[in-house]
Protein backbone atom coordinates (compact mmCIF):
# COMPACT_ATOMS: atom_id res chain seq x y z
CA UNK A 1 0.00 0.00 0.00
CA UNK A 2 1.75 3.53 -1.10
CA UNK A 3 1.20 6.31 1.46
CA UNK A 4 2.62 9.67 0.91
CA UNK A 5 5.78 9.11 2.69
CA UNK A 6 6.41 6.63 0.52
CA UNK A 7 6.01 8.99 -2.62
CA UNK A 8 7.81 12.03 -0.92
CA UNK A 9 10.51 9.93 -0.37
CA UNK A 10 10.56 8.28 -3.92
CA UNK A 11 10.59 12.47 -5.31
CA UNK A 12 13.64 13.49 -2.91
CA UNK A 13 15.97 11.10 -4.18
CA UNK A 14 18.94 12.75 -6.02
CA UNK A 15 18.55 16.47 -5.25
CA UNK A 16 15.09 16.05 -7.54
CA UNK A 17 12.96 19.14 -7.22
CA UNK A 18 10.16 17.47 -9.38
CA UNK A 19 9.13 16.74 -12.61
CA UNK A 20 10.12 18.29 -15.65
CA UNK A 21 7.36 20.46 -17.19
CA UNK A 22 5.89 18.50 -19.59
CA UNK A 23 5.92 15.24 -17.05
CA UNK A 24 4.68 17.72 -14.53
CA UNK A 25 1.72 18.86 -16.38
CA UNK A 26 0.78 14.73 -17.21
CA UNK A 27 0.93 14.56 -13.62
CA UNK A 28 -1.19 17.11 -12.91
CA UNK A 29 -3.74 15.98 -15.73
CA UNK A 30 -3.90 13.00 -13.71
CA UNK A 31 -5.31 14.39 -10.86
CA UNK A 32 -9.33 13.70 -10.12
CA UNK A 33 -11.66 16.08 -9.43
CA UNK A 34 -9.84 19.39 -10.17
CA UNK A 35 -11.91 22.46 -10.37
CA UNK A 36 -12.48 26.00 -11.90
CA UNK A 37 -11.68 28.74 -8.67
CA UNK A 38 -12.17 31.98 -10.01
CA UNK A 39 -9.21 32.53 -12.58
CA UNK A 40 -7.30 29.40 -11.39
CA UNK A 41 -7.93 25.84 -9.92
CA UNK A 42 -7.90 24.18 -7.44
CA UNK A 43 -4.87 22.22 -7.39
CA UNK A 44 -2.95 25.21 -8.33
CA UNK A 45 -1.42 24.41 -11.66
CA UNK A 46 1.96 23.30 -11.81
CA UNK A 47 5.04 26.27 -12.19
CA UNK A 48 5.72 25.73 -15.96
CA UNK A 49 5.74 27.75 -18.87
CA UNK A 50 6.33 31.58 -18.23
CA UNK A 51 6.76 30.59 -14.18
CA UNK A 52 9.17 27.88 -14.66
CA UNK A 53 11.99 30.23 -15.03
CA UNK A 54 10.70 32.93 -12.15
CA UNK A 55 10.17 30.21 -9.68
CA UNK A 56 12.61 29.49 -6.86
CA UNK A 57 13.04 25.73 -6.32
CA UNK A 58 11.41 25.97 -3.00
CA UNK A 59 8.26 26.89 -4.74
CA UNK A 60 8.08 24.16 -7.07
CA UNK A 61 8.53 21.54 -4.19
CA UNK A 62 5.92 22.90 -2.21
CA UNK A 63 3.62 23.07 -5.14
CA UNK A 64 4.57 19.72 -6.40
CA UNK A 65 3.72 18.14 -3.08
CA UNK A 66 0.39 19.92 -2.93
CA UNK A 67 -0.23 18.00 -6.18
CA UNK A 68 0.47 14.95 -4.05
CA UNK A 69 -1.41 15.30 -1.19
CA UNK A 70 -4.05 16.32 -3.63
CA UNK A 71 -3.10 12.55 -5.42
CA UNK A 72 -3.62 10.79 -1.36
CA UNK A 73 -7.00 12.91 -0.92
CA UNK A 74 -8.80 11.90 -3.95
CA UNK A 75 -7.58 7.95 -4.43
CA UNK A 76 -5.32 8.08 -7.02
CA UNK A 77 -2.06 8.32 -5.11
CA UNK A 78 -1.17 4.73 -6.31
CA UNK A 79 -1.14 5.87 -9.98
CA UNK A 80 0.78 8.69 -9.64
CA UNK A 81 3.52 6.61 -8.03
CA UNK A 82 3.83 4.61 -10.28
CA UNK A 83 3.63 7.35 -12.91
CA UNK A 84 6.77 8.95 -11.02
CA UNK A 85 9.00 6.00 -10.67
CA UNK A 86 8.63 5.34 -14.56
CA UNK A 87 10.52 8.44 -14.97
CA UNK A 88 13.88 8.51 -15.92
CA UNK A 89 16.32 10.97 -13.82
CA UNK A 90 16.52 13.09 -17.22
CA UNK A 91 12.57 13.51 -16.54
CA UNK A 92 13.15 14.96 -13.15
CA UNK A 93 14.27 18.63 -12.37
CA UNK A 94 17.38 18.69 -9.57
CA UNK A 95 18.34 21.32 -7.48
CA UNK A 96 23.06 20.97 -6.76
CA UNK A 97 22.70 21.63 -3.48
Amino acid sequence: MVNIENVLEEVKKNNRVCPQPNRWNDIWEMLPNKERVGNGWKPALPLILAAWHDTPHLSKILRFKEHLEWAADNGNLEEVYQFLKNLNENEWYHTDE
